[in-house]
């Protein structure tokens, strides 16, 4: 007798995707773990072309932690945007994550910082 597992239902991120113009803004309120993550990329890159998106701003500021696998999947998908024809700007790199990812050797090639959401959106060009 074949039993049914019930699915879990689609979990809300913990993140906001707002668009502006021709781009993503993302603002990510608390921690994701590698699925969210993950998830958050699809969803992100899904959007680029849906959207015609040519830049995506990702607002780290309440980020306390910022783990390697995070800002290797930050880095992906900055290069996976890029391959779209969108550029991708990480903002409000907190100092103590800033230190932490140095100490660790965690690089973010192709991918652009600024300090706030303003240096960000005059980055991308709005």
């Amino acid at each position: 007798m074949p039993t049914d597992v019930p699915t879990a239902p689609h979990v809300p991120l913990p993140a906001s995707i707002l668009s502006q113009g021709p781009n993503l803004i993302v603002s990510i309120h608390a921690a994701l773990d590698d699925e969210q993550l993950e998830r958050l990329q699809r969803d992100l890159l899904e959007r680029v072309g849906r959207d015609r998106c040519r830049g995506i701003l990702i607002d780290v500021a309440a980020l306390d932690v910022l783990d390697s696998f995070a800002a290797r999947t930050l880095a992906d998908l900055a290069y996976m945007a890029q391959l779209r024809g969108a550029r991708t700007v990480v903002v409000g790199i907190a100092p103590d994550v800033a230190m932490t990812l140095v100490r660790l050797g965690v690089r973010i090639p192709l991918t652009q910082t600024a300090l706030d959401l303003e240096e960000g959106l005059e980055w991308l060009g709005t």
